[in-house]
């Protein structure tokens, strides 16, 4: 009980120069993050790196760019503003590799925030909601500072920790950040029909949070035998694991269980999860792991891009040179999934911004990033169709892509390709 302190008492370990990794997504301790930069005026020059989080980040703050700098390996909306204003960095990594640069010692680690449930009557507390890098990130860093909040749900996985590898709890009582189920427009409706007729029964799914994932979730309901194998999950899979849809009985790989490595959703959601032994919460160096993931027969891979071009290279990291969010794990799921055994790997998109603006090019944006090549990619759907690019030419998936183009932008989109290779 004596390692129990006030948020401010424990944050007093950190240092100038020190470099400290803060769990992600639902899972943000925020307590801590505020407690930290409450510590701005005494604190020169400490990283703080993370994935992408919720709730606001007060150290990103660009007047406080000589105390902190972010290093995010996945760019939230919260700290986005710091690439520009020049007190934030952006490291590419794959999602399963993440946890990696921590072990390697390449990315070394002095501190790590995390939030986690109470200690149980064993003395084991759960990371809950979100697994990702944190394990690796608690055995290679000096000092572990834990959040400890009776409204983190308990998960079953990788993410079950001792107190006595925790320097200093500090007890919390907030809600664990929580998104509600978004509605879909007729054009996401129809995508997601798209998407669903793709699916067969017996399949694993990986898909991520949004209209477009819970439009094809909502399709499914007379599917059978499906499995989950996913980076995360949100409310959509609920009622198809409450209805047998989602039963995870023919996945190559944790059988019987639903696999993830965070969680983002309601808090519908995070109470369904709580102690629920059919979720498992696996570090993303396994969940994201290729040779895994091909494991599972039938194996779809539902991820989004901010625009893709004619010949199927997908940028889902930036626009143009603006980077806004990260690599992520969709390269993971995307070759996973093509290496899977009657697996497909889908990237599903709007076919025009809020603006009007095509997203289906004849060419990507000048800087904008590759995240999945025109070699890896299989489907690409709109609301306007589904591409087959799979084993196609470059002019044989020119007419593909454009048919899913808008309607506006057909003749445009496919022109302004063949002129560019004249």
């Amino acid at each position: 009980m004596s390692k129990y302190v006030t948020a401010a008492e424990a944050v007093q370990v950190v240092k100038s120069g020190d470099r400290i990794y803060v769990q992600a997504a639902a899972a943000t301790p925020t307590i801590l993050t505020k407690a930290l930069a409450e510590r701005a005026n005494e604190l020169r020059d400490v990283e703080i790196c993370h994935l992408h989080t919720e709730g606001e980040a007060p150290y990103a703050n660009p007047e406080l760019a000589a105390s902190f700098h972010v290093n995010s390996f996945f760019i939230g909306a919260n700290v986005r503003h710091t690439l520009k204003a020049g007190n934030g960095s952006y490291t590419p990594v794959f999602l399963s590799e993440l946890p990696l640069l921590f072990r390697k010692k390449v990315v070394v680690l002095d501190v790590v925030f995390i939030h986690v449930s109470p200690p149980d009557s064993h003395g084991y507390c759960s990371l809950g909601v979100s697994v990702e890098a944190s394990i690796a990130a608690i055995e290679n860093a000096k000092i572990v500072i834990a959040q400890v909040n009776k409204n983190m749900p308990r998960t079953f996985g990788d993410g079950i920790l001792h107190v006595s590898e925790i320097n200093y709890l500090v007890e919390v009582d907030v809600p664990i950040f929580a998104h509600e189920v978004c509605s879909f427009s007729a054009e996401e409706e129809k995508i997601g029909e798209y998407v669903a007729s793709l699916i067969e029964n017996k399949s694993t799914l990986q898909m991520g949070i949004g209209s477009i994932p819970n439009a094809a979730l909502s399709k499914l309901k007379n599917h059978k035998d499906l499995g989950l194998h996913t980076e995360m999950f949100s409310d959509g899979v609920i009622d198809l694991i409450e209805n047998d849809v989602i039963n995870c009985n023919y996945k190559g790989t944790s059988r019987g269980r639903a696999l993830a490595t965070f969680l983002i959703g309601s808090k519908r959601l995070y109470d369904f999860v709580n102690d629920n032994p059919f979720i498992e919460m696996k570090e993303s160096s396994l969940v994201n792991d290729t040779a895994i993931i091909r494991k599972n027969p039938k194996m779809i891979a539902i991820n989004s891009a901010i625009e893709v071009d004619v010949t199927g290279q997908v940028c889902a990291d930036s626009i143009g040179a603006k980077m806004y969010s990260g690599v992520g794990g969709q390269m993971d799921f995307i070759r996973g999934a093509s290496l899977s055994d009657g697996g497909k790997a889908i990237i599903a998109l709007p076919s025009i911004t809020k603006k009007g603006e095509s997203r289906i090019v004849p060419y990507l944006k000048q800087g904008a990033g590759v995240v999945t090549t025109r070699s890896h990619v299989q489907y690409i759907i709109t609301e306007n169709g589904i591409a087959n690019l799979y084993g196609k030419t470059l002019k044989q998936r020119v007419n593909e892509m454009v048919k899913i183009a808008h309607p506006n932008h057909q003749e445009a989109v496919e022109k302004g390709y063949f002129d560019m290779i004249k």
